[in-house]
């Protein structure tokens, strides 16, 4: 290290660069940090569920079972391929994150300057530094160099910093003016730009508690089939059941995994996104639908979030015996005047008129005067920071006038004139310096605020979210415009305060503080991460670099479409407009579709409970299997399309924190009686066959009466009686449970007291229509002859009605009874519902 920095001014020889090229100390662009495609494709399509779901299949294929094939694998293969197409898009787009540009740069190679690619830089390079150059590099600057470095993009900080000889430039800033010298001294992986490209590329996707909570449910069922596959197919192993049996009774076990589930959440979330975006939030993460929903801290930075990144002219304050309009009117003429404005002079011509003046020289601004000057006809005038121009005023300036605006945020900057009209503003050797000066006024400036902060504001303090605001400025200055945005704000800290607190005390001073400036991007993260480990689901707003990893360890992160493409890149939200005021929106949106999909859970999970404990009973009752792998597809019914609908009709309020202790409370109850009801159908239409309706019936009457009662002709054998008192029963089970499916419906969402025993009736007439809907098509099945084959179902039956009918309203005032009287919270010793 001594002898790097101890690098020859007219820097390496050709040879001793390639040389240094080859031992790996190129300043090559960073790669890789992501998953790779074959990773991708290999967890997402051959995830442990999918195969199951293609072993069954294959089978089945096998077996010429084609249609059985398709209804078993289809939606697996589909919310694979879903998932993949999603996981690739995400890390085509972090792959190509670079923070550098690559356009050349000027290195001193045998003692001339030579311009190459920013790659082809090696440490113990010696760079030249221009204004306009961003640095590639990190390094200290050379003797006899001076230059102002902008270290927005990293820090946040929106003054460029003065660096002198042996002070570091950090790559990924910018040189705004002055000239030197740059020993190349850590490139690459190893600089600060490759280390938050590498840490911006690393991919940080968090699992949404939704789907936590689902993943949780589908291994929950996915053992207890397993567990009844084992019984069942045991037992079908002793009866000497046929393979293709064997593997059919595996199919519709299967399916009783809620896999439709990931491709409702899919397509809820897609168009959830689709809605957000109408509010100017786009979605780049399509998990970010329902996470936003989630947000109760809004961690944000100042500028271009809160504030537009523009100065307005607050206050004009005269002094001494000046006049306002004589103050005014010179303000207006030197920012009307000056060649190079800055944001002062911009706000200030906003404002003000200006003549024009015939200027003689001039002293642009720069963050090391901190102070810039015109020098005309009408005189030689000052305008910069008070205490930079206090060592040259004939008289001070009264410190209160300063203080108690600075005190407010705002930004104070002094007019003064030089004592003497022939003075000018250089010493003998043309460099900057101030003559002696008379104080003439005060000028204050505001950063000038979003229209729609203050309401946004309010909103988020209506829906219970707190924030947080994160800036590279003074914290004075921020605590101010956090409090003229609306956001409580007590005495803000420093991030140097931050630098020595271990994890508890930082949790405690993060909990209490809504200010922090003056912080760096490790700052940043640190307090993300403290508002995660207090429980918290956070969500971090940025434009800049300096944002991004904060924005990686947030649960939702957004970034500004002006801001950085770092920044764009790696967030799960951009908001189009650079308005935060799209997220109140987008959050009601992903609450509306989150409780959507919760109502889905409860139908999903209700069918699956139900049918389990159907199928248990009738095995373990040696009556047969009571489904066939076609009648599970009456799901698209009873389950697919209700659930749709129901998704996006659902109301914007917050998310259920006890969402698996409510399924229990509703799913528990409704399955049992559900099934036990079920079963009952299931084993009355079964005897009418096996058994006959009365004493003395003979096969021969048996069948006679089946006949007469379902239109079906056949030969005299066992074998067809069995078979019709299957395909009687299966029918049956499967048009009582399409019904209570239905009815179940109107229980989750009510339009009147009649089934208003587990919620509040509601306003909204549309779940009713659905349900009424959903009886005409399958009504409209069971009399379609192709319908009913199809699904493996016989024609309209007289049995069938007088055995469903009545189990039907026993059902409903039995689960009505349990609902309303809570009994199997109850039973389980279940607290009641808040």
């Amino acid at each position: 290290m001594e002898q790097l920095m101890l690098a020859p001014a007219e820097g390496l020889s050709g040879a001793e660069a390639e040389a240094r090229r080859r031992r790996g100390e190129a300043n090559t662009a960073v790669r890789g940090g992501s998953r790779s495609y074959a990773e991708i494709l290999r967890t997402n399509v051959f995830s442990f569920f999918n195969l199951i779901l293609f072993v069954i299949g294959a089978a089945l294929l096998v077996l010429e079972r084609y249609s059985d094939a398709l209804i078993s694998v289809g939606l697996g293969l589909i919310n694979a391929v879903i998932s993949a197409a999603q996981e690739i898009r995400a890390k085509r787009k972090l792959d190509r994150l670079q923070l550098l540009d690559r356009t050349g740069v000027l290195v001193v190679r045998d003692g001339r300057e030579t311009e190459i690619a920013p790659e082809q830089v090696v440490r113990g390079d010696v760079l030249r530094v221009r204004p306009g150059d961003q640095i590639v590099v990190d390094g200290p600057l050379l003797d006899g160099g001076r230059v102002e470095a902008d270290e927005s993009l990293l820090t946040g900080e929106s003054d460029p910093v003065v660096k002198h000889p042996g002070d570091d430039l950090r790559s990924g800033s910018l040189c705004v003016a002055g000239d030197g010298h740059q020993l190349a001294r850590d490139v690459g992986a190893h600089s600060y730009a490759g280390r938050l490209t590498a840490e911006a590329r690393r991919s940080t996707t968090d699992k949404t508690p939704l789907q936590r909570s689902i993943e949780f449910i589908v291994r929950l069922v996915m053992a207890l089939t397993a567990l009844m596959s084992g019984a069942i197919l045991g037992q079908a192993v002793i009866e000497g059941f046929s393979v293709l049996r064997v593997v059919q009774i595996t199919a519709v076990l299967s399916g009783l995994v809620p896999y439709g589930l990931f491709f409702l959440i899919a397509l809820a979330y897609t168009a959830g996104a689709v809605r957000i975006a109408r509010h100017g939030a786009l979605v780049q993460q399509v998990n970010a639908v329902e996470s936003v929903s989630n947000v109760d801290v809004v961690c944000t930075d100042k500028t271009g979030t809160l504030t537009t990144g523009q100065l307005s002219v607050e206050e004009i304050v005269p002094l001494a015996d000046h006049e306002y309009a004589e103050v005014a009117e010179v303000l207006g003429a030197v920012a009307h005047n000056a060649t190079t404005p800055n944001l002062t002079a911009l706000a200030l011509v906003a404002a003000l008129p200006g003549e024009p003046w015939r200027v003689r020289d001039e002293v642009p601004f720069s963050s090391s005067l901190r102070w810039s000057g015109l020098v005309a006809e009408e005189g030689s005038w000052v305008l910069g920071a008070p205490d930079a121009l206090a060592p040259r005023l004939r008289f001070p300036v009264p410190a209160a006038e300063v203080t108690s605006r600075t005190d407010l945020g705002l930004r104070v900057l002094l007019l003064a004139r030089a004592e003497d009209p022939a003075a000018g503003l250089r010493d003998p050797h043309g460099r900057p310096e101030l003559p002696m000066l008379v104080p003439v006024g005060l000028v204050a400036l505001a950063d000038e605020l979003r229209e729609d902060v203050v309401e946004t504001v309010r909103r988020f303090g209506a829906d219970g979210v707190r924030l947080k605001v994160l800036s590279g400025d003074d914290p004075r200055t921020v605590a101010a415009i956090a409090r003229r945005a609306g956001i409580e704000a007590d005495e803000p800290v420093p991030g140097a305060d931050l630098d020595d607190l271990d994890d508890a005390a930082l949790d405690r001073v993060v909990a209490r503080t809504a200010v922090f400036g003056r912080v760096a991007p490790e700052h940043k993260e640190r307090i993300v991460r403290s508002l995660r480990r207090q429980g918290h689901y956070v969500a971090m707003i940025g434009d800049g670099v300096n944002d991004a990893r904060a924005l990686k360890q947030a649960q939702v992160g957004v970034a500004m479409r002006s801001g950085s493409a770092v920044t764009r890149d790696v967030a799960d939200i951009v908001l189009v407009d650079d308005s935060f005021a799209a997220l109140p929106p987008a959050q009601h949106e992903g609450r509306r579709i989150i409780n959507g999909i919760g109502i889905s859970l409860y139908v999903f999970l209700a069918r699956v409970a139900s049918q389990g404990l159907v199928i248990l009973g009738v095995t373990l009752l040696g009556l047969g299997f009571p489904y066939s792998p076609t009648q599970v597809g009456l799901t698209m019914f009873t389950v697919g399309i209700p659930t749709v609908f129901l998704t996006f009709w659902a109301r914007p309020t917050r998310p259920d924190p006890h969402l698996l202790r409510n399924l229990v409370r509703f799913v528990v109850p409704a399955a049992v009686v559900t099934a036990t009801f079920g079963t009952a159908v299931y084993t009355a239409l079964y005897e009418m066959i096996t058994l006959g309706f009365g004493s003395g019936r003979t096969p021969e009457r048996i069948i006679d009466e089946f006949e007469q009662y379902t239109g079906l002709q056949s030969g005299v054998d066992v074998d067809f009686t069995t078979a019709s008192a299957t395909i009687l029963a299966q029918t049956g089970l499967s048009t009582f449970f399409c019904f209570a499916s239905f009815i179940l419906i109107l229980f989750l969402a009510p339009r009147s007291r009649v089934f208003g025993a587990w919620t509040t009736p509601g306003s909204d007439l549309r779940p009713a229509l659905l349900v009424g809907a959903l009886c005409l098509i399958f009504a409209a099945v069971l009399n379609v002859p192709v319908l009913w084959d199809y699904f493996g179902l016989m024609g309209p039956s007289r049995p069938v009605f007088l055995v469903v009918l009545p189990a039907l309203l026993f059902w409903y005032a039995t689960l009505t009874v349990v609902f309303r009287f809570r009994l199997f919270d109850r039973l389980l010793g279940m607290d009641p519902p808040s």
